[in-house]
């Protein structure tokens, strides 16, 4: 009975062997293929351009903000109450009105993730689809990109296909 699952069990390793071989792996670098993009570069600078210009506004705002909190401090004792709670809720307003607008430029569905998407996407699709035409060409089952793969800790230089990608998308290196 012993010699029987012995067998087996060699025989189940030998075949899941051979088919672990049987599979082709490929690596990529995502951010070497990117680096070599010209228009991903381009699109980097103009999101910085613009995310500059919209820190700008809200810094204008937060600014305005504390001038008002300064001049409300310094000329608290000679306000009535009255005045002293109007001036309050108009700094607050004028808080609330800097924090709104960074939440529509940079929060999680704000003007900078859809630029960021509408301008990002086109580069990603071609990059895609370049590897896919690769793997389809050379019978990769599996593409794994080394930049965002933690795991990875040694893979051969053999099965990295990011300069035939770039070569695909027409930057040859």
């Amino acid at each position: 009975m012993k010699r029987v699952f012995l067998i087996l069990s060699m025989v189940l390793s030998a075949s899941l062997a051979m088919t672990t071989m049987a599979q082709k792996f490929a690596l990529i670098d995502m951010e070497y293929i990117l680096k070599n993009i010209p228009a991903y570069e381009m699109t980097n600078e103009q999101l910085s351009q613009l995310s500059e210009k919209w820190q700008g506004e809200i810094d204008v705002l937060q600014q305005e903000a504390q001038n008002m909190y300064k001049t409300y401090q310094s000329e608290r004792v000679f306000l009535s109450a009255e005045m002293i709670s109007k001036r309050e809720e108009d700094i607050i307003k004028k808080e609330q009105e800097a924090q709104e607008l960074k939440r529509k430029y940079f929060g999680a569905e704000g003007e900078l993730y859809k630029k960021r998407e509408s301008l990002m996407k086109p580069i990603q699709d071609e990059i895609y689809e370049a590897i896919k035409a690769i793997s389809e060409d050379k019978g990769y089952q599996v593409v794994v990109d080394r930049a965002s793969a933690m795991s990875i800790i040694y893979a051969s230089p053999k099965i990295d296909i990011s300069n035939e990608v770039l070569a695909k998308l027409g930057y040859s290196k």
